[in-house]
């Protein structure tokens, strides 16, 4: 719990800095003026993690699924950010398979974070693959 919390602040930079390594543009364009608007979203994810450690708090399998619909959620700014629709998928099915894994789920604490995984995977390989396109045209 404590990796995915702290590992968690060093998303955003890591990934400017990758950006930067490789060579590629580590901002939003110039003439999208809502670069603030990431910054304030990404605020959000630590300070709703006090929501998910009240629900850990009454059900420990709970961690992953809460954390889930905080990520899930985070998601929603990202549409109008870079203008990419599939975040609002993204953010949809993380928020509802959150959820229906918390009520509905076998009591595994571990599975909520395996499916974000391999969802965050699916959907990093799809925005690549949407850049590149693109980029292309």
């Amino acid at each position: 719990m404590a990796l995915l919390f702290f590992g968690s602040m060093f998303i955003f930079p890591l990934t400017q800095g990758l950006l930067r390594l490789i060579g590629r543009p580590a901002k939003v364009s110039a003439e999208n003026g809502r670069w603030s608007l990431g910054t304030q979203t990404a605020f959000t994810v630590p300070l709703n993690f006090l929501l998910v450690g009240a629900a850990t708090l009454y059900r420990e399998t709970w961690f992953f699924p809460a954390a889930m619909i905080v990520v899930g959620a985070h998601y929603l700014p990202f549409i109008t950010l870079y203008g990419m629709r599939m975040f609002g998928i993204l953010a949809g099915l993380l928020v509802v398979s959150g959820a229906g894994l918390a009520v509905y789920g076998p009591q595994i604490f571990s599975l909520g974070g395996w499916w974000t995984a391999v969802v965050l995977l699916l959907f990093a390989v799809v925005g690549r693959q949407s850049v590149v396109r693109e980029e292309q045209r």
